[in-house]
């Protein structure tokens, strides 16, 4: 009778496998992002990171001036943004492939579907030929970006037989549309300044985020992932399929709208940030899915999590593997297309049943 009193009492009041996995990646995203800033080619030890961040906290100097100085400089104008940069992309860039995922009912869906990315790298693009400023390269991406979700909401309103499937076509129309147009502006391009730095830009960098934008770009990007947290039940019920969320009383076309604008948003901020990245919006949420399970309610903060985790981790490796630092974006693509077979299998499985 005890063995039994005890079990149900686990079973009634200990948190589900779900939520350990959650609180462990909350917390191991907090170890990473203390440790990334000690990790570069300006050599910070673990130790004197932390004397560092005691100093920080308390009125006892614990390093030399002119060392604190140095570290002050390393830390907040180049590392710290770079981190929270890695953190908002990465969480961004899954959240939404998590959410769209769920919302077409399809595993090999990404946040580039509906034509975000290739207009973001249109827009950026046309802007590296109008001028050399950075804050013009962002905006042109981050408005390419939305034109070319505008494009596809366009198309599946014109043919409206099957809302899922249009919004697929629309988007595969207007990715090939916008990279059509990228083809052109790079032909157009001075091959020896312009396109060089197109294609650079391309390949996603973070080494060009600085502090400005960050404070800029955070609050808009972390209210777009709360959106997506916060349609986690409705896009439970939109997994159903579009009957039964009628059904169960859901406003279908808003919560999709809903969805669509948010991760729209947020995944043109993210190109507009750092450019392109790819992979990470497809794999990692695969990954969440395998640690926490299909409710969206939890799926969608720790994909976000996750994601900003692997990021981290990533540009960590892309920084100091070689001797000069490879573009983030490429270092996904070689990072996850791996990871992606590994959890492939499995993955798969999990949509089946």
């Amino acid at each position: 009778m005890g063995v039994g009193i005890i079990s149900w009492g686990v079973r009634r009041f200990a948190p589900p496998a779900g939520a350990l996995w959650f609180l462990g990646l909350f917390f191991g995203l907090g170890g990473l992002a203390v440790a990334s800033l000690g990790i570069g080619r300006y050599g910070i030890s673990a130790s004197e990171l932390a004397r560092f961040v005691l100093s920080l906290a308390s009125d006892v100097p614990l390093i030399e001036p002119a060392r604190y100085d140095e570290l002050q400089n390393v830390i907040f104008h180049v590392r710290l943004p770079r981190v929270v940069a890695a953190i908002l992309i990465g969480a961004g860039l899954s959240a939404s492939g998590a959410a769209f995922q769920a919302m077409f009912r399809n595993p090999l869906v990404s946040p580039g579907l509906l034509g975000v990315l290739a207009g973001a790298s249109f827009g950026a693009a046309v802007a590296m030929l109008l001028g050399d400023r950075w804050i013009l390269v962002q905006a042109g991406a981050f408005a390419g970006g939305l034109v070319a979700v505008c494009v596809t909401l366009g198309l599946a309103r014109i043919y409206q037989a099957d809302s899922l499937l249009m919004l697929v076509l629309g988007g595969i129309i207007s990715t090939g549309l916008f990279t059509s147009l990228l083809s052109i502006v790079k032909a157009l391009a001075d091959p020896y300044n312009q396109l060089p730095a197109i294609v650079f830009w391309l390949m996603g960098r973070l080494s060009a985020v600085d502090a400005a934008t960050v404070s800029a770009l955070s609050i808009p990007i972390l209210a777009g992932i709360a959106i997506l947290l916060l349609l986690g039940k409705a896009l439970n019920v939109l997994s159903m399929g579009d009957e039964e969320a009628l059904t169960l009383g859901v406003n279908v076309p808003l919560a999709r709208g809903a969805v669509i604008l948010a991760a729209t948003f947020v995944s043109a901020l993210t190109v507009s940030m750092a450019g392109m990245i790819a992979w990470v919006g497809l794999v990692i949420p695969h990954v969440a899915r395998l640690l926490v399970g299909p409710d969206n309610r939890l799926l969608l903060p720790s994909s976000a999590l996750l994601g900003a985790a692997f990021l981290l981790v990533v540009d960590d490796v892309a920084r100091v593997s070689f001797s000069s630092e490879i573009p983030i974006g490429v270092a996904t693509e070689l990072i996850g297309i791996p990871l992606f077979i590994a959890v492939l299998r499995r993955g798969r499985a999990g949509w089946l049943t």
